[in-house]
């Protein structure tokens, strides 16, 4: 069965990047632009794997990451940070809500498959 991976951010172009490498990578794609769209897609169906922006604006991603660690199946899905805000308190915070990985924007493939391996999504 082909791995589910949700591409969460409100530019559209990283979401576009990200799936293109993900796709690659052997992923099914879904694409949310907010946290609350992401939360009403998980509740549809539940990722494996979840590419998950900081700043975005309705529900942002410390909070999706809150809600979706309460909600039934939400501690399945191996949850990877993908952010400009690189200072320790947030990474700190963004681990305390149940983020399984941290990756930095930019990022390439090198670097998402990397973080997909460490956590074993791939």
């Amino acid at each position: 069965m082909m791995n589910r991976c949700l591409v969460v951010d409100d530019s559209k172009v990283i979401r576009k990047v990200a799936s293109r490498i993900l796709e690659d990578l052997g992923f099914e794609i879904a694409e949310a632009e907010d946290g609350q769209k992401a939360l009403d897609e998980c509740g549809n169906s539940m990722p494996d794997v979840i590419i998950l922006d900081w700043n975005m604006p309705v529900m942002n991603g410390l909070e999706f990451l809150i809600e979706l660690r309460r909600s039934p199946g939400g501690d399945a899905p191996k949850v990877v940070f993908c952010t400009t805000e690189n200072d320790i308190d947030h990474i700190t915070k963004a681990i305390e809500a149940g983020a399984n990985e941290y990756i930095m924007k930019p990022f390439d493939k090198e670097i998402l498959e990397g973080k997909l391996t460490a956590v074993g999504a791939i």
